[in-house]
């Protein structure tokens, strides 16, 4: 209990003492008693009453996250600035004062009849730039500096919610949404259109002496024509890109075994180009040695025979027999040439 509380009690209980007099001089007046006794008490107890009724009406305390806006009754003018939070003195009859909030406060604006200010539908209604209507939930977030709380109650005093926040941000988001397209609001730009109402409302509100701390819009509607045709165009839109990605996966496939087939060929290509060019090598050394010897064929042949074979029969249409002496004295002086492949590539 503070102290105010407590003397006003303490006020009470004196006036009660007051009374409790009055009685007691009237019992003595009646049994014709002196009754001087019971008229003091009654002085004492008034008086002590009204002290303390006086001092407890001038003694303001102001509770945290609230101000106090003193106003001269005599003159209308206010105190500068208000009241902090804590204990003062004012002049009782002449000084009245009045308690404002400087906590974070909330008003919410929607659809949905058990929220906010006002039962029922309260969402904010507005027709965007190709004339779709929508409905915006909202729900702005303030509070009150202590030193503009003066311009507050000059301007609005208690009904500054009702008379100038509800109002300015219903048209401020009415003036904000016309400038979009639905279809961009129902995407990505919601959070633009939020941006800008934050940032409209914000400078209208400075200037009465309230600080917006965060405006949300936690909802936004369209007609169910609207949606449905949305959703639609979305579903259409993801089929499509379903399309394209299956036709790409192929592509890529095809693509891929082709290039995996001309690999081969290349590889089969570049294979039998080595193996032509060995050979080609070969037949140019194998040509080489039989110019440079020429008795070599018949070397290679003769060596070949068995070894109790003196000359062999050449087929019929060869009328040439050979002997095999001529060949074997080429045994000691003559030595067959090595041959080496070099192959290119």
């Amino acid at each position: 209990m503070n102290f105010s509380g407590l003397l006003s009690i303490v006020a009470i209980l004196a006036f009660g003492v007051g009374i409790l007099g009055v009685a007691f001089a009237f019992t003595l007046a009646s049994q014709n008693r002196p009754a001087r006794g019971g008229y003091m008490l009654a002085v004492a107890g008034f008086v002590a009453g009204i002290v303390l009724f006086i001092i407890s009406s001038g003694i303001l305390i102001v509770q945290p996250a609230r101000a106090a806006v003193i106003v001269n009754v005599l003159s209308g003018e206010l105190e500068t600035p208000a009241r902090a939070p804590g204990t003062s003195i004012i002049i009782p009859g002449l000084q009245e004062y009045i308690i404002y909030q400087t906590d974070q406060r909330e008003y919410t604006m929607s659809g949905i009849s058990s929220e906010g200010r006002v039962q029922g539908n309260d969402a904010v209604e507005a027709l965007t730039v190709d004339g779709q209507e929508v409905r915006l939930d909202i729900t702005v977030l303030y509070r009150i500096e202590r030193n503009d709380v003066n311009q507050i109650h000059l301007n609005w005093q208690n009904r500054y919610e009702t008379d100038f926040i509800r109002p300015t941000v219903r048209a401020v988001a009415r003036d904000v949404v016309s400038q979009f397209e639905a279809e961009a609001i129902y995407g990505l730009e919601r959070e633009a259109l939020g941006g800008q109402i934050s940032e409209v409302v914000g400078k209208e509100m400075k200037d009465e002496g309230l600080t917006l701390t965060s405006l949300l819009v936690r909802q936004i509607d369209f007609n169910d024509a609207f949606a449905n045709s949305i959703e639609e165009k979305q579903i259409e839109e993801q089929k499509l890109q379903r399309a394209r990605t299956e036709a790409e996966r192929v592509q890529t496939e095809a693509s891929g075994r082709a290039d995996a087939a001309e690999q081969e060929a290349r590889g089969r290509a570049n294979a039998r180009e080595i193996e032509a060019k060995a050979e080609a090598e070969a037949l140019r050394i194998i040509s080489d040695q039989i110019a440079a010897n020429p008795n070599l064929i018949q070397y290679l042949y003769v060596a070949n025979l068995s070894d109790n074979v003196s000359f062999a029969l050449l087929p019929s249409n060869t009328p040439f027999l050979f002997n095999v002496n001529d060949f074997t004295q080429l045994g000691e002086d003559f030595q067959a040439p090595a041959v080496e492949l070099e192959i290119e590539g």
